[in-house]
């Protein structure tokens, strides 16, 4: 071996080595501790990412699809996006791959997948027809989701585990989502579709692109513990669950998260009206 090709195996003296002969930079980790002192790891976790990039795909292709006027495969994919960004944190906590670099990835997929995805699949739906109401709720929920993000973000160290500080957009998505396939399932697109409908299709937009921002609390359901004992009979309403959710998905999907939806602001008016002080 020749000096010149031993000067390229030793970077780091002034030489170029073939890793700055890359047309992409290597991303550096954060500092972490090892036995007591701080180090920097260069790359990035692949198996958390995966399930990221899953859900980005799963939003995007939600956009193309509703763009082609396909809104049931649009409305799934977004569902698909939801249970892969559920993936994600869950895999990166049980192998410890947690990072900035998956928090920030994460966040920006919600973006796409949670924000964007369902507010063009809802207007490529039925708002469209509406003139400027429909581009103005559309991008409601779009900015609504983003400032969202923005301050789970920023609060993401000091929150509460237990419960969202407003309507989480996936949750948010998810109404969205189910409203166009339940619609759509049931043939009201294009020229079938009523226009009291579309206007309240497009209110449910504004109003959960709106209840994102809220401080209303929501339960996040994070500190259920899936290892625990629990009675037999919980087994059997997990079956008689999944029996109901067989009968329409859509409808139940829809049902479910509006509940959800609902659940922040009925139960401050439960606190401020019924409970007795």
């Amino acid at each position: 071996m020749n000096d010149e090709q031993e000067r390229a195996r030793q970077p780091g003296q002034g030489e170029i080595s073939y890793e700055s002969l890359l047309p992409v930079d290597e991303h550096e980790e954060e500092e972490i501790s090892v036995d007591g002192r701080k180090e920097r790891r260069r790359g990035i976790y692949l198996l958390p990412n995966l399930f990221t990039t899953a859900a980005l795909f799963s939003g995007f292709y939600a956009v193309v699809a509703g763009m082609h006027s396909h809104f049931e495969v649009a409305a799934i994919a977004i569902f698909v996006a939801m249970i892969f960004d559920g993936i994600d944190g869950r895999v990166a906590r049980l192998t410890n791959t947690q990072s900035k670099f998956g928090a920030e990835y994460d966040s920006l997929s919600d973006m796409v997948s949670f924000g964007v995805a369902p507010a063009l699949v809802m207007f490529s739906w039925g708002l469209n027809g509406l003139g400027k109401f429909g581009w103005a709720v559309a991008f409601i929920y779009v900015a609504c989701a983003a400032l969202r993000l923005a301050r789970f973000n920023t609060q993401i160290d000091t929150a509460d585990k237990n419960y969202f500080s407003g309507l989480a957009s996936p949750a948010a998505a998810a109404v969205v989502a189910g409203t166009v396939w339940v619609c759509a399932r049931a043939d009201w697109v294009g020229e079938e579709l009523p226009v009291a409908l579309a206007l309240l299709a497009g209110c449910v937009t504004a109003v959960v692109g709106f209840l994102m921002i809220s401080s209303v609390k929501y339960h996040s359901f994070k500190g259920f513990d899936f290892r625990g004992r629990v009675p037999f009979v919980v087994m059997i309403l997990v079956v008689v669950g999944f029996g109901i959710f067989m009968l329409d998905e859509a409808l139940v999907l829809l049902g479910g998260f509006l509940l959800y939806a609902l659940s922040g602001p009925a139960a401050i008016l439960y606190r401020k009206f019924l409970v007795k002080k």
